[in-house]
């Protein structure tokens, strides 16, 4: 398959690429991986069903980070690209996809600007990626770009109002503010921000809300010790708390308090945590 083509956004200002630069640092950071193999793993197999993925089929995995799903299309058959703004996250997916003896594509490219020509692929997916850029707008008109007519774009993305809501709320609370045009990934998560950034040029967008569950871990305690030590976004925010002792106690007071709040282990089990994303699936419109 052919992957030069046209971009589909202007080159980004120099405000922007020292922000997404920041964002390719932050997501390099820990194990990304075993976050894939410990949280989302089943995000994969769940986009591949809800999007009708099979053999023969031209499918992009948008900020595909390791290939969570990506790895997951390549195995129902499809010709995959892999693309993210992360090196060291691609990297990581092209070791596990040899190891599985998968053929696919992974390409370095901004969700904002893919270096894909317009409707090159059946199917183009994100899951817990793409909600991650900055201008939304952008990032939809580009997955509606480079998916064919009548082709299916399927988004996973957390709900502001779930515990992963939550939880990069506790977090922002100790970061520092985004720049003044970034929108809210969260915001990707609520079904009315969808159908804005989607409706216009896709037609039957659907959404359900689903759970998946992430544990066990030990306690409250050993949940929070396996986000500091492995998620790139919570060793960014400790990293920048560094010379602050005051700030990074009162952070992990705040950071214990909500995984405590949130477990729905039963007393004396161990700690598991329900968390709430929204499947989307649409049709670009001919």
């Amino acid at each position: 398959m052919t992957t030069g083509g046209t971009r589909g956004a202007a080159a980004a200002p120099v405000d922007d690429r020292a922000m997404k630069a920041a964002h390719r640092e932050m997501w390099a950071l820990g194990d990304y991986p075993k976050i894939v193999r410990t949280v989302i793993h089943e995000f994969g197999p769940r986009l591949v069903r809800a999007c009708g993925i099979g053999p023969g089929m031209r499918v992009l995995d948008v900020a595909a980070g390791t290939g969570n799903v990506a790895l997951r299309a390549a195995e129902a058959g499809a010709d995959v690209v892999a693309s993210d703004l992360t090196p060291a996250l691609l990297a990581a997916g092209r070791q596990e996809a040899e190891a599985r003896g998968l053929t696919l594509e992974w390409r370095e490219a901004d969700a904002e600007a893919l270096p894909f020509e317009d409707g090159a692929f059946d199917v183009v997916t994100s899951a817990v990626g793409a909600m991650f850029a900055p201008h939304h707008e952008a990032a939809a008109g580009e997955m509606l770009r480079v998916c064919r007519p009548d082709g299916v774009i399927g988004m996973i993305n957390w709900t502001p109002e779930g515990t992963i809501g939550r939880f990069f709320r506790t977090l922002g609370a100790y970061a520092p503010p985004p720049p003044p045009d970034a929108e809210s990934p969260l915001l990707w998560g609520t079904e009315e921000h969808v159908r804005r950034m989607l409706g216009g040029r896709a037609r039957a967008v659907e959404t359900s809300r689903e759970v998946i569950t992430s544990g066990p871990f030990e306690d409250p305690e050993a949940m929070c010790a396996f986000y500091k030590e492995n998620f790139g976004p919570v060793i960014n925010v400790y990293r920048g708390l560094a010379d602050d002792p005051t700030r990074t106690a009162e952070l992990d007071r705040d950071y214990l308090e909500y995984a405590r709040s949130t477990n729905r282990g039963r007393p004396g089990e161990p700690a598991r945590y329900e968390l709430e994303y929204l499947l989307v699936v649409a049709r670009r419109a001919g």
